[in-house]
């Protein structure tokens, strides 16, 4: 808010006494100082709001708003210095925030479980095999989740990915392959 516009607030017998080099006029000058960094913030916070624009501190409260503080603690207590919440990184929770209804939609399916670790970590290579076990035995309500060998030090975020989104009565496992072998 300028000074002029608070100004404009006052009763006329202050305004009438406005002049520079005065204690009103100073304290007129540190409201608008005082103003300026709020009203930056507003003229532009549809960025606050968007997951590929939010600056990287407030990532972890999208994520929070639209469920997927349950995959890892947010809370940058809980985290080293700048490091992301998830171990893909920041990127990858901008693009689940991104897709949040989509993967709600399909959650407790095989396409939304499919979908959601290929979001999560940027890799298509996830094999699903519903009924059957990483050695091909068969086991009836088991999913067996085979990911690329090149995943594996992303293996907490891809089983609490798994345990979350696959059907509920169903048991799971994660295998690692070895890339080009899922």
């Amino acid at each position: 808010m300028k000074r002029q516009a608070i100004e404009r607030l006052l009763p006329s017998i202050f305004q009438r006494g406005l002049a520079p080099q005065t204690p009103l006029f100073a304290i007129l000058e540190i409201m608008e100082a005082l103003h300026a960094p709020a009203e930056a913030m507003l003229e532009n916070v549809e960025t606050c709001f968007n997951p590929y624009l939010a600056d990287e501190r407030f990532v972890p409260m999208l994520a929070a708003w639209v469920d997927l503080d349950r995959l890892a603690p947010l809370s940058a207590a809980g985290r080293p210095n700048g490091a992301a919440p998830i171990s893909t990184g920041f990127e990858r929770l901008r693009e689940l925030i991104a897709s949040a209804t989509l993967l709600s939609k399909w959650r407790g399916t095989a396409y939304g479980l499919k979908l959601f670790l290929q979001t999560a970590t940027g890799d298509a290579g996830f094999e699903l095999r519903e009924n059957a076990t990483a050695d091909g035995s068969v086991r009836p309500f088991h999913l067996c989740v085979l990911a690329p060998e090149r995943l594996r030090r992303h293996r907490g975020l891809i089983e609490r990915i798994v345990d979350q989104e696959k059907p509920a009565y169903a048991t799971s496992e994660v295998c690692f392959v070895a890339d080009g072998d899922a």
